[in-house]
Protein backbone atom coordinates (compact mmCIF):
# COMPACT_ATOMS: atom_id res chain seq x y z
CA UNK A 1 0.00 0.00 0.00
CA UNK A 2 2.97 2.42 1.17
CA UNK A 3 4.22 2.05 -2.62
CA UNK A 4 1.00 2.66 -4.15
CA UNK A 5 0.65 5.84 -1.95
CA UNK A 6 4.35 7.17 -2.86
CA UNK A 7 3.55 6.39 -6.69
CA UNK A 8 1.03 8.30 -7.21
CA UNK A 9 2.28 11.25 -5.04
CA UNK A 10 5.20 11.20 -6.95
CA UNK A 11 3.28 11.19 -10.21
CA UNK A 12 0.00 13.16 -9.65
CA UNK A 13 1.08 15.43 -6.72
CA UNK A 14 4.11 16.85 -6.16
CA UNK A 15 5.26 17.52 -9.63
CA UNK A 16 2.15 20.31 -9.23
CA UNK A 17 3.11 21.19 -6.18
CA UNK A 18 -0.27 19.67 -4.14
CA UNK A 19 0.56 17.99 -1.16
CA UNK A 20 -2.24 16.95 1.84
CA UNK A 21 -2.24 21.14 2.85
CA UNK A 22 -3.75 21.70 -0.31
CA UNK A 23 -6.19 18.66 -0.68
CA UNK A 24 -7.83 19.77 2.90
CA UNK A 25 -8.13 23.46 1.67
CA UNK A 26 -9.59 22.38 -1.68
CA UNK A 27 -12.07 20.05 -0.15
CA UNK A 28 -12.98 22.47 2.74
CA UNK A 29 -14.00 24.90 -0.54
CA UNK A 30 -15.97 22.32 -1.49
CA UNK A 31 -17.61 21.47 1.37
CA UNK A 32 -18.57 25.55 2.12
CA UNK A 33 -22.44 24.00 1.81
CA UNK A 34 -23.60 21.36 3.13
CA UNK A 35 -22.95 17.91 1.08
CA UNK A 36 -23.20 14.51 1.83
CA UNK A 37 -20.30 13.57 -0.19
CA UNK A 38 -17.37 15.11 -2.28
CA UNK A 39 -14.15 13.62 -3.34
CA UNK A 40 -11.04 14.30 -5.69
CA UNK A 41 -10.18 11.50 -8.35
CA UNK A 42 -6.77 12.09 -9.53
CA UNK A 43 -5.47 9.30 -12.31
CA UNK A 44 -2.61 8.91 -14.90
CA UNK A 45 -3.03 6.53 -17.24
CA UNK A 46 -0.27 5.03 -19.62
CA UNK A 47 -1.73 2.90 -22.73
CA UNK A 48 -0.19 0.92 -25.85
CA UNK A 49 -1.16 -1.56 -28.24
CA UNK A 50 0.73 -3.56 -31.23
CA UNK A 51 -1.61 -5.57 -33.30
CA UNK A 52 -0.08 -7.73 -36.27
CA UNK A 53 -1.94 -8.91 -39.46
CA UNK A 54 -0.74 -10.90 -42.28
CA UNK A 55 2.82 -12.00 -40.18
CA UNK A 56 3.43 -7.48 -40.07
CA UNK A 57 3.14 -5.19 -36.98
CA UNK A 58 1.11 -2.93 -39.32
CA UNK A 59 0.18 -0.42 -36.41
CA UNK A 60 0.81 0.46 -32.46
CA UNK A 61 -0.44 3.32 -30.17
CA UNK A 62 0.38 5.17 -27.43
CA UNK A 63 -1.21 7.14 -25.06
CA UNK A 64 -0.83 9.17 -22.07
CA UNK A 65 -3.67 10.76 -20.32
CA UNK A 66 -3.71 12.68 -16.76
CA UNK A 67 -6.30 15.14 -14.54
CA UNK A 68 -8.73 15.26 -11.70
CA UNK A 69 -12.40 14.89 -11.42
CA UNK A 70 -14.19 16.46 -8.55
CA UNK A 71 -17.48 15.48 -7.35
CA UNK A 72 -19.90 16.76 -5.02
CA UNK A 73 -23.49 14.98 -3.90
CA UNK A 74 -26.27 16.30 -2.12
CA UNK A 75 -29.46 13.54 -1.40
CA UNK A 76 -29.14 12.04 -5.54
CA UNK A 77 -28.11 15.01 -6.91
CA UNK A 78 -24.00 14.97 -8.05
CA UNK A 79 -22.14 17.94 -9.84
CA UNK A 80 -19.42 17.11 -11.31
CA UNK A 81 -16.05 18.73 -12.60
CA UNK A 82 -12.68 17.70 -14.40
CA UNK A 83 -9.37 19.14 -15.68
CA UNK A 84 -7.38 17.34 -17.34
CA UNK A 85 -4.66 19.49 -16.47
CA UNK A 86 -3.63 19.14 -13.02
CA UNK A 87 -2.48 22.28 -10.88
CA UNK A 88 -3.69 24.41 -7.67
CA UNK A 89 -5.35 26.65 -10.24
CA UNK A 90 -7.44 23.95 -12.39
CA UNK A 91 -7.81 21.77 -8.63
CA UNK A 92 -9.59 25.06 -7.33
CA UNK A 93 -11.60 26.09 -10.51
CA UNK A 94 -13.21 22.57 -10.76
CA UNK A 95 -13.87 22.82 -7.04
CA UNK A 96 -15.89 26.10 -7.63
CA UNK A 97 -17.87 24.81 -10.69
CA UNK A 98 -19.30 21.19 -8.22
CA UNK A 99 -19.78 22.86 -5.29
CA UNK A 100 -22.83 24.52 -6.29
CA UNK A 101 -24.95 21.85 -5.95
CA UNK A 102 -24.47 21.76 -1.98
CA UNK A 103 -27.24 22.59 0.08
CA UNK A 104 -26.50 26.51 2.20
CA UNK A 105 -25.89 26.15 6.18
CA UNK A 106 -23.26 23.50 5.95
CA UNK A 107 -20.26 24.20 8.51
CA UNK A 108 -17.61 23.15 6.41
CA UNK A 109 -15.77 20.89 8.45
CA UNK A 110 -13.86 17.40 6.86
CA UNK A 111 -12.33 14.52 8.38
CA UNK A 112 -8.89 14.04 9.27
CA UNK A 113 -6.65 12.08 6.43
CA UNK A 114 -6.28 8.70 6.98
CA UNK A 115 -4.87 6.43 4.39
CA UNK A 116 -7.03 3.44 3.27
CA UNK A 117 -5.46 0.01 4.33
CA UNK A 118 -5.86 -2.40 1.14
CA UNK A 119 -4.94 -6.08 0.06
CA UNK A 120 -2.47 -6.26 -2.53
CA UNK A 121 -3.82 -8.27 -5.08
CA UNK A 122 -1.53 -7.10 -7.88
CA UNK A 123 1.91 -6.08 -8.11
CA UNK A 124 2.49 -2.03 -8.66
CA UNK A 125 4.26 -2.54 -11.76
CA UNK A 126 4.50 -0.59 -15.07
CA UNK A 127 3.82 -3.14 -17.77
CA UNK A 128 4.61 -1.54 -20.47
CA UNK A 129 8.00 -0.78 -19.35
CA UNK A 130 8.15 -4.91 -18.75
CA UNK A 131 9.41 -5.85 -22.48
CA UNK A 132 11.28 -4.36 -24.96
CA UNK A 133 9.55 -3.23 -28.16
CA UNK A 134 11.80 -6.00 -30.03
CA UNK A 135 10.05 -8.36 -27.84
CA UNK A 136 6.32 -7.34 -28.08
CA UNK A 137 6.86 -7.44 -31.89
CA UNK A 138 8.42 -11.26 -31.39
CA UNK A 139 5.33 -12.19 -29.20
CA UNK A 140 2.76 -11.48 -31.69
CA UNK A 141 5.22 -13.04 -34.83
CA UNK A 142 5.10 -16.05 -32.55
CA UNK A 143 1.37 -16.00 -32.13
CA UNK A 144 1.38 -15.86 -36.01
CA UNK A 145 3.73 -18.73 -36.95
CA UNK A 146 2.20 -21.14 -34.07
CA UNK A 147 -1.09 -20.67 -35.73
CA UNK A 148 -0.39 -20.85 -39.13
CA UNK A 149 1.49 -24.78 -38.12
CA UNK A 150 -1.16 -25.79 -36.26
CA UNK A 151 -3.48 -26.51 -39.04
CA UNK A 152 -2.77 -25.26 -42.90
CA UNK A 153 -6.09 -24.75 -43.32
CA UNK A 154 -5.12 -21.39 -41.25
CA UNK A 155 -5.13 -18.73 -43.98
CA UNK A 156 -5.30 -15.28 -41.48
CA UNK A 157 -3.92 -14.62 -38.34
CA UNK A 158 -4.60 -11.23 -36.47
CA UNK A 159 -2.96 -10.58 -33.27
CA UNK A 160 -3.13 -7.87 -30.60
CA UNK A 161 -0.94 -6.80 -27.24
CA UNK A 162 -1.92 -3.94 -25.17
CA UNK A 163 -0.74 -2.80 -21.83
CA UNK A 164 -1.81 -0.48 -19.54
CA UNK A 165 -0.48 1.56 -16.43
CA UNK A 166 -2.94 3.34 -14.69
CA UNK A 167 -2.11 5.11 -11.49
CA UNK A 168 -5.14 6.77 -9.20
CA UNK A 169 -5.31 8.65 -5.66
CA UNK A 170 -8.33 9.87 -4.36
CA UNK A 171 -9.17 11.87 -1.55
CA UNK A 172 -12.68 12.16 0.27
CA UNK A 173 -14.40 14.94 2.61
CA UNK A 174 -14.58 12.29 5.07
CA UNK A 175 -10.47 12.28 5.17
CA UNK A 176 -10.26 9.00 3.50
CA UNK A 177 -7.39 8.68 0.88
CA UNK A 178 -6.84 6.13 -1.62
CA UNK A 179 -4.13 5.21 -4.08
CA UNK A 180 -3.67 1.91 -6.21
CA UNK A 181 -1.12 1.31 -9.31
CA UNK A 182 -3.12 -0.97 -11.71
CA UNK A 183 -1.24 -2.93 -14.09
CA UNK A 184 -3.52 -4.45 -16.67
CA UNK A 185 -2.23 -6.34 -19.85
CA UNK A 186 -4.01 -8.40 -22.78
CA UNK A 187 -3.37 -10.45 -25.71
CA UNK A 188 -5.79 -11.46 -28.16
CA UNK A 189 -5.88 -14.00 -31.25
CA UNK A 190 -8.36 -13.87 -34.35
CA UNK A 191 -7.27 -16.50 -37.35
CA UNK A 192 -9.97 -17.49 -40.00
CA UNK A 193 -9.78 -20.92 -41.68
CA UNK A 194 -10.63 -21.93 -45.46
CA UNK A 195 -11.73 -24.95 -46.39
CA UNK A 196 -13.70 -25.95 -49.78
CA UNK A 197 -14.65 -22.11 -50.39
CA UNK A 198 -16.19 -21.80 -46.77
CA UNK A 199 -14.58 -19.62 -44.47
CA UNK A 200 -14.71 -19.37 -41.01
CA UNK A 201 -13.60 -17.68 -37.93
CA UNK A 202 -12.18 -18.37 -34.11
CA UNK A 203 -10.61 -16.13 -31.41
CA UNK A 204 -9.08 -16.47 -28.06
CA UNK A 205 -7.16 -14.47 -25.87
CA UNK A 206 -6.98 -12.98 -22.32
CA UNK A 207 -4.62 -11.67 -19.70
CA UNK A 208 -5.22 -10.24 -16.08
CA UNK A 209 -3.36 -7.25 -13.39
CA UNK A 210 0.54 -8.46 -14.55
CA UNK A 211 2.83 -7.62 -16.66
CA UNK A 212 3.82 -8.52 -20.13
CA UNK A 213 5.39 -11.75 -18.75
CA UNK A 214 2.03 -13.44 -17.87
CA UNK A 215 2.07 -14.98 -21.74
CA UNK A 216 4.65 -17.46 -21.60
CA UNK A 217 5.19 -20.26 -24.09
CA UNK A 218 2.40 -21.91 -22.57
CA UNK A 219 -0.01 -19.63 -22.07
CA UNK A 220 0.47 -18.03 -25.75
CA UNK A 221 0.10 -21.63 -26.86
CA UNK A 222 -3.07 -22.22 -25.03
CA UNK A 223 -4.85 -19.12 -26.76
CA UNK A 224 -3.65 -19.74 -29.97
CA UNK A 225 -4.99 -23.60 -29.97
CA UNK A 226 -8.38 -22.20 -28.38
CA UNK A 227 -8.87 -20.12 -31.76
CA UNK A 228 -7.68 -22.51 -34.31
CA UNK A 229 -9.87 -25.22 -32.64
CA UNK A 230 -12.67 -23.42 -32.48
CA UNK A 231 -12.30 -22.07 -36.06
CA UNK A 232 -11.68 -25.55 -37.49
CA UNK A 233 -15.29 -26.66 -35.49
CA UNK A 234 -16.91 -23.82 -37.14
CA UNK A 235 -15.77 -25.25 -40.12
CA UNK A 236 -18.10 -28.19 -40.38
CA UNK A 237 -20.79 -26.76 -38.01
CA UNK A 238 -24.28 -27.12 -39.77
CA UNK A 239 -27.11 -24.86 -39.15
CA UNK A 240 -28.35 -24.30 -35.62
CA UNK A 241 -31.82 -25.82 -34.89
CA UNK A 242 -34.33 -23.41 -33.74
CA UNK A 243 -36.97 -23.64 -30.83
CA UNK A 244 -37.54 -24.12 -27.59
CA UNK A 245 -35.22 -26.83 -26.18
CA UNK A 246 -32.83 -27.59 -22.93
CA UNK A 247 -29.68 -25.93 -23.25
CA UNK A 248 -26.35 -26.76 -21.51
CA UNK A 249 -23.74 -23.79 -20.83
CA UNK A 250 -20.45 -24.52 -20.58
CA UNK A 251 -17.99 -23.18 -17.92
CA UNK A 252 -15.82 -20.03 -18.14
CA UNK A 253 -16.65 -17.13 -20.38
CA UNK A 254 -20.54 -18.08 -21.29
CA UNK A 255 -21.02 -16.45 -17.73
CA UNK A 256 -20.84 -13.41 -19.12
CA UNK A 257 -24.35 -14.36 -20.24
CA UNK A 258 -25.00 -14.25 -16.13
CA UNK A 259 -22.94 -10.87 -16.48
CA UNK A 260 -25.71 -9.21 -18.85
CA UNK A 261 -29.06 -10.68 -18.17
CA UNK A 262 -28.57 -10.97 -14.25
CA UNK A 263 -25.53 -8.65 -12.69
CA UNK A 264 -26.80 -5.64 -14.46
CA UNK A 265 -29.99 -6.13 -12.61
CA UNK A 266 -28.32 -6.12 -9.47
CA UNK A 267 -26.82 -3.48 -9.46
CA UNK A 268 -27.59 -0.60 -6.95
CA UNK A 269 -28.84 2.49 -9.00
CA UNK A 270 -31.52 0.50 -11.09
CA UNK A 271 -32.84 -1.47 -8.20
CA UNK A 272 -32.94 2.18 -5.95
CA UNK A 273 -35.28 3.67 -8.96
CA UNK A 274 -36.98 0.50 -9.35
CA UNK A 275 -36.29 -0.41 -12.73
CA UNK A 276 -35.03 -3.73 -12.21
CA UNK A 277 -36.40 -6.96 -12.62
CA UNK A 278 -34.88 -7.73 -9.19
CA UNK A 279 -35.97 -4.50 -7.37
CA UNK A 280 -37.57 -4.77 -3.94
CA UNK A 281 -37.08 -8.89 -3.93
CA UNK A 282 -34.32 -9.19 -1.30
CA UNK A 283 -35.11 -12.36 0.52
CA UNK A 284 -37.25 -13.88 -1.64
CA UNK A 285 -36.15 -16.84 -4.37
CA UNK A 286 -35.15 -15.55 -7.84
CA UNK A 287 -33.33 -18.63 -8.40
CA UNK A 288 -33.46 -22.61 -8.39
CA UNK A 289 -31.77 -24.28 -5.29
CA UNK A 290 -28.40 -24.62 -5.77
CA UNK A 291 -27.67 -21.34 -7.91
CA UNK A 292 -25.45 -19.34 -5.76
CA UNK A 293 -24.05 -16.18 -7.75
CA UNK A 294 -21.23 -13.92 -5.76
CA UNK A 295 -19.15 -10.67 -7.37
CA UNK A 296 -15.93 -10.64 -6.22
CA UNK A 297 -13.01 -8.19 -6.44
CA UNK A 298 -10.85 -9.75 -4.42
CA UNK A 299 -9.33 -12.40 -7.11
CA UNK A 300 -5.57 -12.01 -7.46
CA UNK A 301 -4.43 -10.47 -10.65
CA UNK A 302 -7.69 -11.11 -12.07
CA UNK A 303 -8.92 -8.78 -14.69
CA UNK A 304 -11.62 -7.38 -12.68
CA UNK A 305 -10.12 -7.22 -9.48
CA UNK A 306 -9.30 -3.92 -7.74
CA UNK A 307 -7.79 -3.34 -4.26
CA UNK A 308 -10.18 -0.40 -3.70
CA UNK A 309 -12.62 0.70 -6.10
CA UNK A 310 -12.80 4.69 -7.56
CA UNK A 311 -14.53 5.47 -4.12
CA UNK A 312 -11.65 4.52 -2.31
CA UNK A 313 -13.77 1.26 -0.85
CA UNK A 314 -12.26 -2.03 -0.80
CA UNK A 315 -13.35 -4.56 -2.85
CA UNK A 316 -14.93 -7.31 -1.00
CA UNK A 317 -16.86 -10.92 -2.17
CA UNK A 318 -20.60 -9.93 -2.07
CA UNK A 319 -22.93 -13.06 -2.24
CA UNK A 320 -25.55 -11.71 -4.23
CA UNK A 321 -28.11 -15.10 -4.98
CA UNK A 322 -27.11 -17.40 -2.07
CA UNK A 323 -29.16 -21.05 -2.66
CA UNK A 324 -31.45 -19.26 -5.27
CA UNK A 325 -32.52 -16.35 -2.48
CA UNK A 326 -31.55 -12.61 -3.12
CA UNK A 327 -29.66 -11.93 -0.87
CA UNK A 328 -28.12 -8.12 -1.97
CA UNK A 329 -27.05 -5.83 -4.40
CA UNK A 330 -23.72 -4.29 -5.58
CA UNK A 331 -23.44 -0.76 -4.25
CA UNK A 332 -21.26 2.50 -4.51
CA UNK A 333 -20.91 5.10 -1.97
CA UNK A 334 -24.37 7.27 -3.19
CA UNK A 335 -26.85 4.78 -3.80
CA UNK A 336 -25.59 2.42 -0.84
CA UNK A 337 -26.20 5.99 1.27
CA UNK A 338 -29.73 6.06 -0.12
CA UNK A 339 -31.10 2.51 0.02
CA UNK A 340 -29.67 2.70 3.89
CA UNK A 341 -26.61 -0.03 2.96
CA UNK A 342 -23.37 0.00 3.41
CA UNK A 343 -21.08 0.59 0.42
CA UNK A 344 -19.54 -3.06 -1.57
CA UNK A 345 -16.39 -1.25 -3.20
CA UNK A 346 -18.46 -1.29 -6.39
CA UNK A 347 -18.14 2.24 -7.19
CA UNK A 348 -15.80 2.36 -10.23
CA UNK A 349 -15.58 4.92 -13.30
CA UNK A 350 -14.04 4.84 -16.46
CA UNK A 351 -11.62 7.63 -16.14
CA UNK A 352 -11.15 11.08 -13.93
CA UNK A 353 -13.71 12.37 -16.26
CA UNK A 354 -16.37 10.26 -15.46
CA UNK A 355 -18.80 10.05 -12.42
CA UNK A 356 -18.63 6.72 -10.58
CA UNK A 357 -20.95 4.39 -10.44
CA UNK A 358 -21.93 0.22 -9.20
CA UNK A 359 -20.23 -1.70 -11.58
CA UNK A 360 -19.37 -5.39 -11.73
CA UNK A 361 -15.96 -6.61 -10.83
CA UNK A 362 -15.41 -9.99 -11.12
CA UNK A 363 -18.82 -11.97 -11.18
CA UNK A 364 -19.54 -15.41 -11.52
CA UNK A 365 -21.77 -19.01 -10.52
CA UNK A 366 -19.99 -21.05 -7.68
CA UNK A 367 -19.80 -24.68 -8.58
CA UNK A 368 -22.09 -27.55 -7.81
CA UNK A 369 -21.75 -31.37 -7.35
CA UNK A 370 -22.55 -32.61 -10.75
CA UNK A 371 -19.95 -33.87 -13.27
CA UNK A 372 -20.13 -31.46 -16.23
CA UNK A 373 -19.78 -35.24 -18.62
CA UNK A 374 -22.62 -36.38 -16.66
CA UNK A 375 -24.60 -33.32 -17.41
CA UNK A 376 -24.58 -33.43 -20.85
CA UNK A 377 -25.15 -37.09 -20.97
CA UNK A 378 -28.55 -36.40 -19.56
CA UNK A 379 -29.68 -34.54 -22.04
CA UNK A 380 -31.69 -36.44 -24.83
CA UNK A 381 -32.17 -33.64 -27.06
CA UNK A 382 -30.63 -30.10 -26.66
CA UNK A 383 -27.60 -27.51 -27.36
CA UNK A 384 -24.26 -26.96 -25.58
CA UNK A 385 -22.89 -23.54 -26.07
CA UNK A 386 -19.47 -23.84 -25.37
CA UNK A 387 -18.40 -20.17 -26.08
CA UNK A 388 -20.33 -16.69 -26.70
CA UNK A 389 -20.10 -13.60 -29.18
CA UNK A 390 -22.17 -10.18 -28.40
CA UNK A 391 -24.77 -10.12 -27.03
CA UNK A 392 -27.74 -7.21 -26.21
CA UNK A 393 -29.70 -7.02 -22.86
CA UNK A 394 -32.72 -5.10 -21.43
CA UNK A 395 -32.00 -4.26 -17.52
CA UNK A 396 -35.66 -3.15 -16.82
CA UNK A 397 -37.20 -6.56 -18.54
CA UNK A 398 -34.36 -8.74 -18.20
CA UNK A 399 -34.55 -9.77 -22.00
CA UNK A 400 -31.63 -10.50 -23.18
CA UNK A 401 -30.20 -12.10 -26.94
CA UNK A 402 -26.59 -13.84 -26.98
CA UNK A 403 -24.71 -14.84 -30.07
CA UNK A 404 -23.26 -18.42 -29.66
CA UNK A 405 -19.49 -18.66 -31.37
CA UNK A 406 -19.26 -22.31 -30.59
CA UNK A 407 -22.00 -24.61 -30.09
CA UNK A 408 -22.69 -28.31 -30.32
CA UNK A 409 -26.14 -30.14 -30.96
CA UNK A 410 -26.51 -32.66 -28.29
CA UNK A 411 -28.41 -36.00 -28.97
CA UNK A 412 -28.98 -39.21 -26.95
CA UNK A 413 -26.39 -37.83 -24.42
CA UNK A 414 -23.37 -37.13 -26.73
CA UNK A 415 -22.29 -34.41 -28.90
CA UNK A 416 -23.59 -35.31 -32.08
CA UNK A 417 -22.17 -32.87 -34.30
CA UNK A 418 -21.16 -28.50 -33.96
CA UNK A 419 -24.02 -25.98 -35.18
CA UNK A 420 -23.35 -22.21 -36.22
CA UNK A 421 -25.58 -19.26 -36.39
CA UNK A 422 -27.42 -20.30 -32.77
CA UNK A 423 -29.05 -17.35 -30.68
CA UNK A 424 -30.25 -17.90 -27.46
CA UNK A 425 -33.18 -16.04 -26.33
CA UNK A 426 -34.32 -15.09 -23.07
CA UNK A 427 -35.29 -13.16 -19.74
CA UNK A 428 -32.84 -13.80 -17.29
CA UNK A 429 -34.91 -13.61 -14.41
CA UNK A 430 -37.14 -16.41 -15.38
CA UNK A 431 -33.83 -18.55 -17.03
CA UNK A 432 -32.36 -19.06 -13.31
CA UNK A 433 -35.73 -20.77 -12.31
CA UNK A 434 -34.99 -23.33 -14.68
CA UNK A 435 -31.28 -24.27 -14.19
CA UNK A 436 -31.38 -27.83 -12.83
CA UNK A 437 -28.04 -29.21 -12.90
CA UNK A 438 -24.88 -27.16 -11.42
CA UNK A 439 -21.12 -28.44 -12.37
CA UNK A 440 -18.09 -28.42 -10.17
CA UNK A 441 -16.01 -27.53 -12.74
CA UNK A 442 -16.08 -23.56 -11.74
CA UNK A 443 -13.83 -21.75 -14.57
CA UNK A 444 -13.63 -18.09 -14.91
CA UNK A 445 -12.53 -16.52 -18.21
CA UNK A 446 -9.49 -16.02 -19.25
CA UNK A 447 -9.73 -12.34 -19.07
CA UNK A 448 -10.87 -10.74 -21.89
CA UNK A 449 -14.31 -9.07 -20.34
CA UNK A 450 -15.31 -5.38 -21.36
CA UNK A 451 -18.19 -4.00 -19.70
CA UNK A 452 -20.16 -1.10 -21.07
CA UNK A 453 -22.84 0.88 -18.70
CA UNK A 454 -23.75 4.71 -19.70
CA UNK A 455 -20.93 5.12 -21.97
CA UNK A 456 -18.28 3.88 -19.80
CA UNK A 457 -16.29 0.81 -19.95
CA UNK A 458 -14.66 -1.23 -17.45
CA UNK A 459 -12.33 -4.33 -17.43
CA UNK A 460 -14.27 -7.18 -15.72
CA UNK A 461 -14.40 -10.76 -15.33
CA UNK A 462 -17.13 -13.47 -15.37
CA UNK A 463 -17.35 -17.36 -14.86
CA UNK A 464 -19.53 -20.27 -14.33
CA UNK A 465 -19.44 -23.80 -14.07
CA UNK A 466 -21.50 -26.12 -16.54
CA UNK A 467 -25.47 -25.49 -16.32
CA UNK A 468 -28.15 -27.21 -17.88
CA UNK A 469 -31.15 -25.23 -18.27
CA UNK A 470 -34.72 -26.54 -18.91
CA UNK A 471 -36.59 -23.93 -19.92
CA UNK A 472 -37.16 -20.38 -20.14
CA UNK A 473 -34.99 -20.43 -23.56
CA UNK A 474 -35.27 -20.11 -27.12
CA UNK A 475 -32.53 -21.41 -29.55
CA UNK A 476 -32.88 -18.94 -32.59
CA UNK A 477 -30.83 -21.00 -35.32
CA UNK A 478 -30.86 -20.82 -39.57
CA UNK A 479 -32.69 -24.40 -39.61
Amino acid sequence: MQEAFKTAEDLLLTPYGLDEGIISRTLERLTHHELDYADLYFQYTRNEGWSLEEGIVKSGSYNIDQGVGVRAVSGDKTAFAYSDVIGLEPLLRAADAARAIGRAGGDGRIGVAHPTHSRGLYPAIDPCQSLEAAAKVALLEKVERLARTMDPRITQVMAGLAAEYDVVYLARHDGVRAADVRPLVRLSVYVIAEQNGRREQGASGGGGRHDLSHFTDEVIERYVRQAVDQAMINLDARPAPAGQMTVVLGPGWPGVLLHEAIGHGLEGDFNRKGTSAFSGRIGERVAAPGVTIVDDGTLDGRRGSLSVDDEGTPTQCTTLIEDGILKGYIQDAMNARLMGVAPTGNGRRESYAHLPMPRMTNTYMLAGERDPQEIIASVKDGLYAVNFGGGQVDITSGKFVFSASEAWKIEDGKLAYPVKGATLIGNGPDVLNYVTMVGNDLSLDLGVGVCGKEGQSVPVGVGQPTLRIDGGLTVGGTQ
